[in-house]
């Protein structure tokens, strides 16, 4: 893989982009935006126009304002009254909080799991592990992505912490973001696989201590490559 394909600033979502009229609308702009961020499709330093994402959405400015107040609150965008909404730089200490406390949970999640042993959970991890192959053959990032996040909420559904998945969602933005920009480096993509297969391995053979080591080393990668992200894209990463 090579480098990342790191969008120019955008000031708006395509215009073809209608929301669905029997769904609120706060939280399909809030889902599309974050997503657009995530992606660094509006990488750090991209304005959000309140009135441009209305009529681009085909809205009132009422559900915008709600879901970039949303965003605001996770950090990914800073709200600067009556001047201009901006899509914000990346904040690794943030990004390391997060990290803290997926690790704790995590840690615990698949140590339950390997004691327990789910046979239709590993069916399940399997068939995500081999769609992320694919994506990862394919060079496609975002589909990559969604297959990882895949991967790690099925372990929180199968140890019936959905609630607890949700609150990591909710702080992660700063590190997928890190996650995103580290994502095409030579082989990165293929480590994940990788840590992917033996952590679900060990859950399988009933190895909690060997999950939770092959879980630590899956989760510290990125943050242990900061300084070369840094390097890379220095206008993107705060302090």
């Amino acid at each position: 893989m090579g480098s990342p394909e790191i969008v120019t600033r955008r000031t708006a979502p395509r215009s073809t982009e209608r929301l669905d009229r029997d769904r609120q609308a706060a939280p399909q702009v809030f889902d599309r935006l974050r997503g657009m961020i995530i992606s660094l499709e509006l990488p750090p330093g991209s304005a959000l126009s309140r009135a441009a994402l209305a009529e681009q959405f085909g809205i009132s400015s009422t559900p915008v304002r709600d879901a970039l107040m949303k965003l605001d609150e996770e950090g990914l965008v800073e709200v600067f009254p009556q001047y201009a909404t901006v899509v914000s730089r990346v904040d690794v200490r943030r990004a390391q909080q997060a990290h803290f406390l997926r690790q704790a949970l995590e840690l615990e999640i698949v140590r339950g799991l390997a004691i327990q042993h789910d046979a239709a959970l590993l069916a399940e991890l399997n068939a995500t592990i081999a769609r992320q192959q694919q994506f990862a053959r394919a060079g496609d990032f975002e589909k990559f992505m969604a297959a990882d996040n895949e991967f790690h909420t099925r372990l929180y559904e199968a140890a019936d912490k959905q609630d607890l998945w949700t609150l990591v969602r909710s702080r992660s933005g700063h590190i997928d973001r890190l996650r995103r920009l580290h994502l095409p480096s030579a082989g990165k993509a293929q480590d994940i696989v990788r840590h992917h297969k033996l952590i679900a391995k060990a859950i399988a053979d009933g190895k909690p201590d060997e999950a939770q080591e092959h879980l630590r080393t899956h989760l510290s990668g990125t943050l242990s490559e900061v300084a070369r992200i840094r390097a890379r894209y220095p206008e993107y990463l705060s302090d």
